[in-house]
């Protein structure tokens, strides 16, 4: 015992030692490849294929570990390779490609991957919304890029032809193509594409449509006056969302706690699903109508309670389909918790702050009682949307911190990045440094996901700066300081490090995309109070070494832990494992 503190002693020293220039970002020295695997997600045992964008020198090596556990390492033979995954479901892995080098380890690049038979467990939603003809060629790009991004389910966004009939002619005779509600033209050939190739990863294909639309000629198709939702209880006049002639049509909604309404859109869905194998109906609403609503009878409708009835009712008549619903600033996502969709989703408006970001995640497990995921639909340099540019990489990246920190994932990827509420906005424009910066946080997503979204409970730490290189606070954050974060989870304590050091504000949407960088921090050194004997203790962080873990030296004393960890800039995660 005392030969291991002496070791750790003398590990800590040469951390703390080092200066900037002792390589604490590792992937600025000497090569790096990007590594690539065949599907998004994979069942267990199954066998994932890799490949890399250029060869490696003879003496690297592949290893695979869950967390900081190694459970494998090989030689590397050439650029591609394959791997049996475990037998164990709903695990995240990380790969890397490694190398020593002057007695040191140095990380090519990595990848990690999602062993999970159920998308629901661990939900990485992305988009599609261009479905004009494209070739072949363009569509399989969109996947891959997508499939490096671990993206697991995508919403097919207004590819429908109407809201209150989604399928274009019958499904005998199907149209080849037709307009939405943008008048654009999309095509069957791509929309069919899409879910082939989407399926073809393991990604699941969900089509979008709101719970209660209708165009101006839906009596045409059917559509009964009796079903509507109207803001006056003498019915003359339909709740609506007016689009002006650039559009198809207004949209006038429904009431869909009504039961002849819900009969009529299973059947428009069932002609779908024959045309189109989607795997479910991913439900939209419009959040708060901010109106009295009645129905046509002149009864008031509690409109966040029609919500669950609706869905409880599709997942009846298509008990093979999955359902999830999107909750505008939270408008009933207690009931649709309780229904049967497959995560909560969540559009972020009005919980401004990135505390509050972090809230709706938290709010979304108690209603659920930890058994659902979240996915929130917040939509980064919304200010900017009506120009041309990038996204500002320091509001993307630190908006992700907290939101994968606290266990959500961001629906923003699809064809581009979104910064509008209308999917098909793409005004704002992803660098070629963002997207880098976005493979590693999804990779770190992955890799960590049985610690960042599998359980636990979120607690405080006595965490101190020994080397005053950072100014801590308990989480919410402060501007000008790193906000810290705990959880709890099986024999781990997970402490969180989100970097506000440069904030002078706490809004998480960057809405005019100023937010700067933040500082850096090398070997910084920390003083952590714990509970028991601790037998190791790791660091990861998507912004270093490829979002590979490195452990970490410590010395314990009594009830207290001396550590450093080797860099930091956005976000970093301590790993505390006793015995």
């Amino acid at each position: 015992m005392k030969r291991m503190i002496l070791f750790n002693i003398l590990c800590l020293l040469f951390l703390t030692s080092c200066d900037s220039g002792c390589s604490t970002d590792m992937q600025g020295r000497g090569v790096t490849v990007s590594i690539t695997t065949d599907k998004a997600v994979y069942n267990p045992s199954d066998v994932v294929r890799f490949s890399t964008d250029k060869a490696l020198p003879a003496t690297a090596m592949v290893r695979y570990r869950y967390l900081n556990e190694t459970l494998e390492v090989a030689p590397l033979r050439g650029q591609s390779w394959s791997w049996q995954t475990p037998a164990s479901d709903f695990k995240g892995y990380m790969v890397d490609v490694y190398d020593i080098i002057d007695d040191e380890e140095y990380v090519y690049g990595s990848i990690a991957v999602d062993v999970s038979s159920d998308w629901s467990r661990f939900p990485r939603y992305g988009f599609l919304s261009e479905f004009a003809e494209m070739s072949d060629e363009r569509m399989s790009g969109i996947i891959d890029t997508l499939t490096r991004y671990h993206i697991n389910g995508l919403m097919f966004y207004d590819f429908e032809n109407k809201h209150h009939k989604p399928l274009a002619g019958t499904p005998e005779s199907p149209e080849k193509c037709w307009y939405d509600i943008a008048k654009r033209t999309n095509y069957l050939s791509t929309v069919r594409g899409y879910i082939t190739k989407a399926h073809n990863r393991n990604m699941m294909a969900m089509f979008y449509n709101l719970a209660y639309g209708a165009w101006k000629d839906a009596a045409d198709d059917g559509v009964s006056r009796e079903w509507y939702m109207y803001t006056d209880a003498s019915h003359s006049t339909v709740d609506n969302i007016y689009l002006d002639d650039n559009w198809s049509s207004s949209i006038y909604l429904l009431d869909a706690s009504n039961t002849i309404w819900q009969d009529y859109l299973d059947r428009q869905n069932a002609d779908l699903y024959s045309v189109f194998y989607f795997d479910g109906f991913h439900v939209d609403q419009l959040g708060n109508r901010g109106r009295e609503l009645y129905r046509y009878d002149g009864t008031p409708i509690d409109l966040p309670a029609t919500f669950a009835p609706f869905l409880n009712s599709m997942k009846a008549k298509a008990q093979d389909k999955r359902l999830i619903m999107n909750a505008v600033d939270q408008l009933g996502q207690e009931g649709i918790a309780t229904a049967g969709v497959d995560f909560l989703y969540s559009e972020v408006w009005t919980p401004t702050t990135y505390a509050g970001l972090a809230e709706v995640i938290t709010d979304n497990n108690a209603f659920c009682n930890n058994a659902k995921n979240t996915v929130l639909a917040a939509y980064m340099n919304r200010g900017l949307s009506d120009q041309k540019g990038f996204f500002n990489l320091p509001g993307v990246l630190l908006a992700e911190s907290v939101i994968f920190a606290f266990g959500g994932s961001h629906i923003e990827l699809g064809e581009h990045m979104l910064v509008h509420e209308y999917f098909p906005n793409a005004n704002r424009t992803m660098s070629v440094e963002l997207q880098r910066a976005m493979v590693s946080y999804y990779d770190f997503l992955v890799a960590y996901q049985n610690i960042l979204r599998d359980g636990g409970t979120f607690n405080a730490v006595d965490i101190t700066s020994t080397d005053r290189q950072m100014t801590l606070n308990s989480w919410p954050p402060q501007s000008g300081n790193v906000a810290v974060q705990g959880k709890l989870t099986g024999n781990r304590q997970v402490i969180h490090l989100i970097n506000f050091s440069t904030a002078s504000d706490l809004f998480w949407r960057d809405d005019d995309g100023t937010r700067t960088v933040p500082l850096k921090y090398y070997n910084a050194r920390f003083d952590i109070t714990v509970s028991g004997e601790v037998s190791k203790v790791w660091y990861a962080s998507p912004d270093y070494n490829h979002s590979s873990s490195s452990e970490v030296a410590f010395v314990q004393n009594d009830d207290v832990i001396s550590i450093a960890i080797p860099y930091m800039q956005y976000w970093g995660m301590i790993v505390i494992e006793y015995r």
